[in-house]
């Protein structure tokens, strides 16, 4: 997670592989804590958690569909109160590597990355 989310400084305290349903864990942004609680599961379509502390909390859904040769990877975030919401407007706008856009673009890499994918879709060396 740290390779795509900025900020994160680990992840602590799993009660259990984050592919299950129930699983739940702490998202750690230096001091700060963030209680994730794994909602749905359905690999590889679709994850869905419960986040959240005083200034950032609610719900995010990620599907990914099959698209042409690749895969569209959409992303909902409901946020829970009115903090939230201002918190997430202020994560959400551009595509700096510490918005949410900049998040899912870092993952986009990694993706690739690890796909071996190349610019010709050539297998890489």
């Amino acid at each position: 997670m740290k390779e795509w989310v900025r900020g994160v400084t680990k992840v602590t305290d799993r009660t259990g592989p984050v592919d299950r349903v129930g699983t739940r864990y702490i998202v750690r942004f230096g001091p700060v804590k963030s209680p994730t609680q794994v909602l749905e599961s359905d690999p590889p379509r679709r994850f869905s958690t419960r986040f959240g502390n005083w200034y950032l909390r609610g719900v995010n859904t990620t599907t990914f569909e099959p698209e042409g040769d690749g895969t569209r990877i959409t992303e909902e975030f409901v946020t829970e109160g009115w903090v939230s919401a201002i918190t997430a407007r202020l994560f959400g706008a551009g595509s700096y590597k510490g918005s949410f856009q900049g998040e899912l673009n870092e993952f986009a890499k990694l993706a690739e990355r690890e796909a071996g994918a190349t610019d010709d879709g050539a297998p890489s060396a």
